[in-house]
């Protein structure tokens, strides 16, 4: 296997109100929801970066196309890192993300290791990690 991700797929319980803030909260592009023609297929990607693109898709239909029965999420399952190349703009994030309606876990601060983060979630309590961190700045 390649070491290689196409997709990240959230459960989302609201896929509208989910849509409204990655779009109209965070700013990212998408073409809003498709799939809607097809039972349990309405779906939302974003473009992330090349080759990489964000999936909302209601935890219901995640759980009729696996067969798992819907159990309840577990916010410390996993974060989504998001890198910036400073501070300010780590706090320039945290704030759009506040915004938008997020709910602010950890205001930015420095951090133990010597980089700076802050943690907020979305509306379905994703856990998104804002970081600057000096050894692993974004190429763009």
């Amino acid at each position: 296997m390649k070491p290689r991700i196409s997709v990240l797929t959230l459960g989302v319980t609201d896929l509208e109100k989910s849509v409204a803030f990655y779009r109209d909260g965070l700013g990212l592009s998408t073409e809003g929801i498709i799939g809607k023609e097809f039972e349990h297929g309405a779906v939302a990607f974003f473009e992330l970066q090349s080759g990489l693109r964000l999936a909302l898709w209601p935890r219901k239909s995640i759980a009729r196309d696996t067969g798992i029965p819907a159990q309840n999420p577990s916010v410390l399952e996993f974060t989504i890192g998001h890198n910036v190349a400073s501070k300010e703009e780590v706090n320039a994030v945290m704030e759009l993300a506040k915004k938008a309606g997020a709910k602010i876990i950890k205001p930015a601060a420095d951090s133990f290791w010597g980089g700076y983060a802050g943690y907020f979630q979305d509306p379905d309590g994703h856990l998104w990690e804002i970081v600057y961190n000096p050894d692993l700045l974004p190429e763009d």
